[in-house]
């Protein structure tokens, strides 16, 4: 009766500790990976902002994320990390299924996770620029993906520099994803005065579909769109040339849909300001499969074969490398990217184990990959060419090579990097320590210490929001006069932050460093001294 008593005891105290859970406590996890695609004119399917939304779709919620195809995150976090991370945690998956298996309580709505403040317009604030479509498109509603070409003039009439690109989907139910390119000799021109509608198809370059031109493929790559992505500012002091005159190719898939929308988008462009110093900027080099790339060349892949090919750039000079974006086409199957370093060392870059075209991204470090002169970056990617592959275009299976149509493949790795300062080690552009803030109880964000304190050439600042929502960042001196917009109303997701930011130009003296939102404003004195 006793042994009986205990074990009574253990389940009834087990099933109490799972009940406990409610979505007061899975809230912080629906508000912040999945409303920012599942909200009103988003591209998700339904509306995942409040508990009863939420609470409908429950099951449904507990399948995707038990089997990690939503959120949609495809490298492998175990390999290599980088900002924005949207995928789910072990914890926060059994989270999510311990909340619909004991009953989808609600708890106390009081206690729940606060709701993003989403900005409209741009999450970057005010653009220098700002390219819109010319004419409004029509995804017709035949339940296929559609890959199309649209091309935006400048109207630059000198180079500008670059320090960040966002695209702006105008139909975000239908817009999966965008690359944009720089086209300075107009041949994405050409290629729409060849078709009387606006814009043409193309699911390779923008040189169109059957083009043997592979030097097409190096032109230079600004930041794309994907659903829930977030556009960023090149780190202080690096931007990237936009040139005089030159256009922008933009890339749109259209997701399948059951009936005809419009979608008419745009990009807000950024450009460096005279307060600051840009002494290097952003390149990227881009490994095709060339001759002297590929080490098990020519990139073929005959019927009925699973094929892994492996490239190798050996870096020319000292570089730091910022981001990643693989790209291969409909028999990708995986990607398995590193850094190997002249003294032996090897850093991991990025895994995509599970490939999948229609969740393609660009990926950034949170701190620069520091690769020294004479360092290879060996890229292997497996091609699944069997007729029983369902992703296969072809069937029975066809003789394949580089081509730019759906049913040709690609090898395609654009590596984004800046040429490598003293000190690049050190800089972080996400907070990855494991420093906690102590919260004032009623406070939505924490700034920590500047460091290093008296600061010389750079300052690193770190600060924690409870409440993903729009920030300002300035610099003032001790009379209050605004020394620097380091950053005007650019939306920052929940969590840690860590900015690095120019003192170089700044005269000796004490200043403040203000961050400043609804509901939040802080500010932390430094001391600039040569």
């Amino acid at each position: 009766m006793k042994a009986f008593t205990l074990i009574s005891c253990f389940f009834f105290s087990l099933g109490s500790a799972q009940s406990q859970v409610s979505f007061e406590q899975i809230s912080d996890i629906i508000y912040n990976k999945c409303s920012v695609c599942h909200r009103p004119g988003e591209i998700g399917p339904m509306s995942l902002t409040n508990y009863e939304e939420v609470k409908s779709w429950a099951n449904m919620i507990e399948e995707v994320t038990a089997s990690k195809y939503m959120p949609p995150w495809k490298p492998n976090p175990a390999y290599s990390r980088f900002m924005d991370e949207t995928h789910l945690s072990d914890d926060e998956i059994n989270m999510i299924a311990e909340w619909v298996d004991t009953g989808l309580k609600q708890g106390d709505p009081s206690k729940e996770a606060a709701y993003p403040d989403f900005t409209e317009g741009s999450s970057l604030g005010e653009p220098d620029l700002v390219l819109e479509f010319t004419e409004s498109y029509t995804h017709k509603g035949n339940n296929t993906d559609e890959y199309r070409w649209f091309v935006l003039p400048t109207g630059l009439t000198e180079d500008k520099i670059v320090k960040a690109v966002e695209f702006r989907a105008g139909n975000k139910k239908i817009v999966h994803h965008a690359l944009i390119f720089e086209d300075t000799k107009g041949i994405a021109r050409a290629q729409d005065a060849k078709t009387p509608e606006y814009g043409y198809q193309g699911f390779g370059s923008f040189a169109g579909e059957g083009s043997s031109n592979i030097e097409l493929l190096t032109a230079k790559q600004f930041q794309g769109y994907v659903p829930g992505s977030r556009a960023r500012f090149y780190p202080d002091g690096i931007g990237q040339v936009l040139e005089a005159g030159s256009d922008l190719a933009v890339q749109v898939h259209y997701a399948p849909w059951s009936r005809d929308e419009i979608d008419k988008s745009s990009i807000n462009i950024f450009f460096a300001d005279e307060t600051e110093d840009i002494n290097r900027s952003i390149e990227n080099h881009i490994m095709v499969p060339l001759p002297g790339v590929l080490v098990n060349g020519p990139f073929i892949i005959l019927p009925e074969q699973e094929k892994e090919f492996h490239g190798i750039w050996t870096v020319p000079e000292d570089i730091s490398i910022v981001g990643i974006s693989p790209h291969m086409h409909l028999l990708g199957k995986d990607w398995t990217v590193y850094l190997e370093r002249p003294d032996g060392t090897t850093e991991n870059l990025i895994q995509i184990p599970d490939w999948d075209f229609n969740w393609q991204g660009s990926y950034y470090f949170p701190k620069y990959m520091i690769a020294p002169r004479g360092s290879k970056v060996h890229a292997f990617a497996t091609y699944d060419n069997r007729s029983d592959n369902p992703n296969n275009p072809n069937n029975p299976a066809q003789f394949v090579s580089w081509g730019e149509g759906t049913e040709d493949e690609m090898y395609y790795l654009p590596i984004l990097y800046t040429p490598y300062q003293k000190g690049d080690e050190d800089i972080e552009f996400e907070s990855i320590s494991t420093n906690t803030i102590d919260f004032q109880q009623e406070s939505l964000a924490q700034l920590l210490p500047i460091s290093p304190n008296p600061v010389n050439d750079y300052m690193h600042v770190e600060f924690q929001l409870k409440k993903a929502m729009p920030i300002s960042l300035s610099i003032i001196n001790q009379k209050g006069q605004l020394i620097r917009q380091v950053r005007q109303q650019e939306f920052f997701t929940k969590g840690n932050h860590a900015l690095n930011i120019q003192t170089h130009t700044l005269s000796d003296g004490i200043y403040y460093l203000r961050i400043r939102g609804t509901g939040v404003l802080h500010s932390a004195s430094f001391v600039k001294q040569d």
